[in-house]
């Protein structure tokens, strides 16, 4: 009996029509393991994933196949999204065995959750050295009846593994050299299209935002800022950016970023949304903008949901073909431009007859000729034109969940951009996705992780914490209405009380007293998410800040202490941590004072935020008495702006128009 039909997650309802006998992840599926004494096949997609709408349809919709898994197995189906930290583990359980790791991720485990064996895809035929699924299913069956001992000691030893994996070693290290690591890996990257060198290429924003940082306090020539802008542009230039809808892929199949994994994610987006921002507001650079602003009219045109929140993602697949909503032919293009436009936009899409893949066109603009701004004019028409007609085909699905983490990344982003860019619409967006995470998915004190249909999966995640925490931190340095730092303080208490490991001071992905898996999962490294070990590090710098209490700086010194440690072993795995070091190490606090202060709100507003954090002191009262601030606050008259590096203020900056040279001259 397939069990799915009364599942929460698009990805799992995806599969209630299988003739597999698939259970969600439950209790009562081990216990079905336990008493039927049958191994766990437990098998983990998530609704964009190509593979896994491959091996759905060779195997899971092959009533052949699905006979040998209802014999042999409980099969458990889970949605990686909805369920980060089972995929942790049992994607850490696969790594150990030596595999590379990837979806749909395929575990074999006991009846007691532990995995003994696992791989990823499997053809449904012997193909390329790889077995069959049902060999593979027969032969690991068999073994687990006959060889008892053997399957014990292969889930031990991955418990094991599993366990040092989660137990991080706390040793005392010196403070990073963010300029020094900023240069190395400047250095890994590839200098001529940008991104880590090699193929496949992803997007790793939190590396963009670390060299970004570096050579934003050095020149525009400096190796750090080059590799950051060279990424940023080619990306922008490449397929993987939706010329047409706006918005980019999750990666590049190869290393100049032509040829994308169609699927769109949300995370991906909210992360490259800031770093154009970013970019131009620093180089004035067209292309960067058209990137930022191209990201929210496809978020607000694919992804925005009646509640007001974003939705997870959208397929690599439309009609059973990976890209096909997004590509065209040379006739595609003449039959709705007409002859010579068509041949113009050809020429600057790198539209040819054969095309640049699979006999199709991925429009990209990597080696086309920059046009002139009337030619640019043009050609911002006929991509309107071409976006009319590409709405027609039929679109790829969309997993319409609400996931707390990632509509915080996405807020957060928006009301960001919005100051650095001056579009108070995308406020406006940001506004309304905080509201109903913030008042929907509440969960006590905390909150819940995924919402779809009036659903709630809780409790949420440490990155649902602070991800929600910075975006309210951001709505904050955007309005300074004060109940969106009631709601960060809050959370940050919630996250501190639930998720923080008392030895360590790291955060558990999971609540301390969650037990259902082989291990508490506390991973420590970014991954295509930031970690919210480092997210969370820079949301208590920002709160320090923001109170002005001794006793919250404390906390941010120790959480940062815990971080860096935890960083040091693999740096370049913990951008995010090293950027909140960053921000530490370099930002500016900005006290805004006296009655005219919004005059100043407004041009603080625009600094970067990598190195600008927003103090609002209404009244003599908003500061405690120890705030290198509070003894120069008679100085404010009707509105002036502190700007206070380490805890020592300079003299108050009493023009609006010379905020940012001034914060640039003290720095």
């Amino acid at each position: 009996m397939n069990r799915l039909s009364g599942a929460a997650s698009p990805y799992l309802l995806q599969h209630r029509d299988n003739p597999v006998d698939w259970w969600e992840w439950s209790p009562e599926a081990f216990a079905e393991a336990k008493r039927s004494n049958r191994p766990v096949l437990l098998s983990i997609g998530y609704a964009a994933c190509h593979w896994c709408h491959v091996m759905a349809h060779e195997s899971f919709e092959s009533p052949e196949t699905a006979a040998v898994m209802n014999e042999l197995f409980v099969n458990i189906k889970v949605d990686r999204e909805e369920r980060p930290d089972i995929d942790h583990v049992y994607m850490t359980a696969l790594h150990s065995l030596g595999e590379q790791g990837g979806w749909p991720l395929t575990m074999f485990l006991t009846p007691d959750g532990d995995a003994f064996w696992g791989g990823t895809y499997f053809p449904p035929e012997p193909r390329h050295g790889r077995p069959s699924f049902t060999a593979v299913l027969r032969q690991l069956s068999a073994i687990y009846r006959r060889e008892p001992d053997r399957i014990t000691s292969n889930a031990a030893a991955i418990r094991t593994t599993l366990e040092r994996a989660e137990t991080i070693a706390q040793t005392e290290v010196g403070e990073p050299d963010l300029d020094h690591l900023a240069e190395q890996i400047a250095g890994a990257f590839d200098s001529r299209d940008g991104g880590l060198k090699g193929a496949p290429k992803f997007p790793n924003a939190g590396l963009i935002e670390l060299l970004w940082r570096a050579g934003s306090r050095a020149t525009e020539s400096a190796p750090t800022m080059v590799a950051a802008s060279v990424t940023l542009e080619r990306m922008a230039r490449g397929g993987i950016h939706d010329h047409i809808g706006g918005g980019f892929a999750r990666y590049a199949v190869d290393e100049r970023w032509l040829v994308p994994h169609f699927e769109k994610m949300l995370y991906d987006n909210a992360q490259l949304l800031v770093l154009y921002a970013l970019e131009a507001q620093r180089t004035g650079n067209l292309l960067a903008r058209e990137a930022a602003t191209g990201i929210v009219a496809w978020l607000e045109r694919e992804m925005l949901l009646p509640e007001g929140a974003f939705a997870a993602s959208l397929d690599a697949d439309s009609e059973g073909v990976e890209g096909k909503f997004y590509v065209w032919t040379l006739d595609d293009i003449t039959a709705v431009l007409g002859s010579e436009d068509g041949l113009l936009f050809a020429q600057h899409y790198d539209v040819t007859v054969h095309g640049n893949w699979e006999e199709t066109n991925i429009l990209n603009r990597l080696d086309t000729p920059d046009p002139d701004k009337e030619t640019a004019q043009r050609l911002t028409a006929m991509k309107e034109q071409l976006l009319a007609i590409r709405m027609q085909r039929v679109p790829p699905a969309r997993d319409d969940k609400i996931l707390a983490d990632w509509n915080g990344l996405m807020i957060a982003a928006l009301a960001r951009a919005s100051g650095l860019l001056g579009e108070p619409h995308w406020l406006g967006l940001a506004k309304g996705a905080y509201r109903f995470v913030a008042e929907s998915m509440m969960d006590g004190d905390g909150l819940a992780h995924s919402y779809r249909l009036g659903r709630l999966i809780a409790p949420g995640f440490a990155l649902d914490h602070a991800a929600m925490i910075d975006a309210a931190l951001a709505l904050h340095d955007a309005t300074l209405e004060p109940h969106y730092l009631d709601d960060a303080q809050r959370w940050s208490t919630h996250l501190d009380r639930h998720y923080r490991d008392r030895n360590t001071g790291l955060l558990g992905m999971t609540r301390h007293e969650s037990g259902e898996l082989p291990v508490r999962p506390r991973p420590t490294h970014d991954d295509a998410v930031p970690n919210a070990l480092g997210v969370h590090a820079a949301n208590l710098v920002r709160l320090a800040a923001k109170t002005g209490a001794s006793a919250d700086r404390d906390k941010a010194q120790a959480q940062l202490k815990a971080a860096v440690q935890a960083a040091a072993r693999a740096p370049m795995a913990h951008g995010s941590v090293l950027n909140a070091y960053d921000l530490a190490r370099y930002g500016a606090e900005i006290v805004l004072a006296g009655p005219a202060r919004m005059d100043f709100h407004r041009s603080a507003w625009n600094l970067p935020y990598t190195t600008t954090i927003l103090v609002d002191c209404a009244d003599s009262t908003s500061l405690p008495p120890g705030h290198p601030a509070t003894a120069m606050l008679r100085q404010a008259g009707d509105g002036a702006a502190f700007i206070c590096f380490e805890g020592r203020c300079l003299p108050p900056v009493t023009d609006p128009n010379r905020l940012a040279e001034a914060v640039a001259e003290g720095r």
